[in-house]
């Protein structure tokens, strides 16, 4: 290995961390707004300049090589600091704002309809909030994970909402919920000439998939479902294809299928009439949402506002959903 005299590019070693997170130089290419030819040549030339191996590439997957294995916590805890020390250094940046960065589903269906109470219990709050598919962790539970997720505005985020297994190092993490998964349809679908009585009744209905890549090899999907319920003759491959779970659910909320939804996250869809939980057989997951911050985050006031905020909406969650 050669040895150097100075840090190798501080955006090459961004753009491997994104890789090795996301095990796909496709989704670190959107994460990071570059092309996918961009990040696959900053990895050439980062293993060039540190003279060793980082990816193991295959036609079907991208896996690390072991000395990036070994190298990914200690790199992920240094970009954590960076972003704290940055943070810290933005001085004009008021001393009552707070960032936060959740996953597109938590933030539109669960997050979003309940922030008028935050914002009435603590008015002195300047809260700013986005979305971004990172926050959702990758498939290999020893991939490491960063808490860098940036604002729209560009500003490093105080705090994120992640879905995931719940160990990120450098940083600290309060479980919300966990996760179970039920399917969901238009009230339209429970009338008609195949009303959804019984989980056998899916075989007159499309299957709509969620394909957002948050859950392991175990993940909970219609075949895992059908099996869990005792239905037999069903293609649980059929169907259309959604990249978004919010697409999935939308699309099951205009009438075209049934879709398979985390139960707290669809709570207000049903309490407000436009999904309706069809049958009562629920499939956990091995995934939880947690709030995270990093370990070296000064406590302000407003981080340990939302945070007592946030655990308890989650425990009323739990206690009060009609869903579970």
């Amino acid at each position: 290995m050669q040895k150097l005299h100075s840090l190798p590019s501080l955006n090459a070693l961004r753009v491997f961390e994104a890789v090795a997170r996301h095990l796909s130089f496709a989704q670190a290419a959107e994460e990071l707004h570059v092309t996918p030819g961009a990040v696959s040549h900053q990895i050439a030339a980062l293993e060039n300049t540190l003279g060793v191996l980082l990816f193991k590439r295959d036609a079907r997957a991208v896996s690390l090589s072991p000395a990036a294995e070994a190298c990914l916590p200690t790199l992920a805890l240094g970009f954590n600091a960076l972003r704290e020390a940055i943070r810290l250094l933005q001085a004009d940046a008021p001393a009552s704002a707070l960032t936060v960065s959740v996953a597109p589903a938590f933030a539109t269906r669960w997050l979003l309809p309940r922030l008028s109470r935050f914002a009435a219990a603590h008015p002195e709050i300047e809260l700013q909030v986005s979305s971004g598919m990172g926050l959702i962790d990758a498939v290999r539970p020893e991939a490491s994970v960063s808490l860098g997720e940036t604002s729209d505005h560009g500003a490093s985020a105080d705090l994120t909402i992640r879905f995931g297994r719940g160990v990120y190092p450098g940083c600290r993490s309060d479980k919300l919920f966990s996760v179970a998964v039920t399917p969901v349809c238009s009230p339209r679908l429970m009338t008609g000439a195949h009303p959804l009585n019984t989980p056998d009744d899916l075989r007159h209905h499309l299957l709509l998939h969620d394909d957002t890549a948050y859950f392991d090899d175990r993940r909970p999907d219609w075949k895992v479902w059908l099996e869990a319920a005792g239905v037999t003759g069903i293609d649980a491959a059929r169907g259309p294809r959604f990249s978004h779970s919010g697409l999935a659910l939308d699309a099951a909320a205009d009438g075209l299928g049934v879709a398979l939804g985390i139960s707290l996250l669809v709570a207000h869809d049903v309490d407000a009439g436009r999904l309706v939980v069809p049958f009562a057989v629920q499939l956990p997951s091995s995934f939880a949402y947690y709030l995270v911050y990093p370990e070296t985050a000064t406590e302000r006031a407003p981080l340990t506002a939302f945070r007592a905020w946030l655990l308890e909406e989650a425990r009323r969650a739990q206690c009060t959903s009609k869903v579970l």
